[in-house]
């Protein structure tokens, strides 16, 4: 599994708008259009769309 990174602002803005705790979240891969997240503790992954 790969090892997410700290959101910035603005992907904590992001996340919220779409009712994700920013707490809760690492950023995997931040693209134009999307965004794929992963848990810190279930390891779910989730990709928000832009």
């Amino acid at each position: 599994m790969k090892q997410g990174k700290r959101p910035t602002k603005r992907q904590k803005l992001l996340m919220e708008q779409n009712g994700l705790n920013h707490s809760e979240w690492l950023v995997v891969k931040s693209l134009r259009t999307e965004i794929h997240l992963v848990h810190r503790e279930k390891e779910d992954q989730l990709v928000i769309h832009l």
